[in-house]
């Protein structure tokens, strides 16, 4: 079978290995997409949250079929569509273990979760950046259409958080300087967008909701100018949530309005735990998500892949497709 792997530093092929056996309790699973992430390219820079090793095969976002299930194997069997969480208690899939950009790979039925039959193998493998917005929204509270939104930064996960507010009946607002990025934004659901870079971002923020700033913040940009100015951006008694990660810098912030304007802000990383509930939002609210999806490659041509992410700060998300059976 071909796979993706990274070999070392900066080192990216594509390797022919041996299809992987799998225990009683294990399934063989063919990929069908495989989204490529920020975080993929940190693990092939060298750099991760937890240590790895060379060689390993990336790939933590996907979809994919069963072609094989152990005998211990209860809920899935031959055929069906699933989707994967990617931590797995010390472990990271994709990362510390081997993930799915490759034709087959081996996981165990605790990890997985079957696609809804109206989500396209597309939207199956946008599952897991999606689950991050996602759970954004519920760490909001009660967020609903009496909510004004605004969303700081439109990558992957600020897109996914655009399109889980508005499909909560939130009026979205997306501050993204990139005018292709807010267009996708507008796409997904967003009112308006606005360009946090310009000198008069905040006027016309007040000028959108009427003097009042935005009810529920979302910082996703990592950005600290943006967290700073999350605060400033908040109406009186908004919900701040951080969810861009920034470890280290520092900038200026005016923290006496957590006091004057009685805010409340929490910050959370990845989706612990709502994995069903995220797969149920999406089948039920119908909201699609293949406007994140800019370009996609071939598993063979993965590593064109990878060096498309590296080279075209356009792209939002690449993905992997893969037709192999047995």
């Amino acid at each position: 079978m071909k796979a993706l792997q990274f070999v070392g530093d900066n080192r990216a092929t594509i390797n022919e290995l041996t299809i992987p056996d799998i225990a009683d309790d294990e399934l063989l699973l063919a990929s069908r997409r495989v989204g490529i992430c920020h975080s993929d390219i940190e693990l092939l820079a060298g750099r991760y949250i937890i240590p790895f090793s060379y060689p390993v095969t990336p790939g933590h976002e996907w979809s994919a079929e069963v072609i094989r299930a152990g005998r211990a194997v209860k809920s899935l069997g031959v055929g069906d569509r699933v989707v994967g969480e990617c931590v797995i208690g010390a472990d990271h899939f994709g990362f510390s273990i081997s993930g799915a950009a490759a034709e087959f790979f081996v996981a165990k039925e605790s990890w997985l979760h079957q696609l809804p039959d109206n989500l396209s193998w597309t939207q199956g493998a946008l599952v897991e950046p999606f689950s991050c917005g996602y759970y954004a929204t519920l760490r909001a509270g009660d967020l609903d259409a009496s909510d004004t939104v605004l969303v700081l930064g439109a990558g992957p996960i600020g897109l996914g958080i655009v399109a889980a507010a508005a499909g909560k009946g939130g009026r979205v607002l997306v501050a993204e300087p990139s005018r292709a990025r807010a267009e996708v934004a507008l796409t997904l659901g967003a009112d308006a967008a606005l360009d946090p870079t310009g000198p008069a971002f905040l006027e016309e923020l007040a000028a959108v909701t009427g003097g009042a700033g935005a009810s529920v913040v979302f910082e996703a940009s990592g950005r600290p100018e943006a967290m700073a100015v999350a605060l400033e951006a908040a109406a009186f008694r908004a919900r701040l949530v951080y969810v861009g990660i920034d470890v280290g810098s520092s900038v200026p912030a005016k923290l006496g309005l957590f006091q004057s304007k009685e805010l409340q802000a929490r910050g959370i990383i990845g989706s612990p735990g709502v994995w069903p509930r995220t797969l149920r939002f999406l089948a039920r609210s119908r909201v699609d998500l293949t406007p994140l999806v800019t370009s996609t490659y071939p598993l063979a041509k993965a590593d064109d892949a990878v060096a498309a992410v590296l080279s075209d700060k356009s792209q939002i998300k690449v993905h992997l497709t893969s037709s192999a059976t047995l």
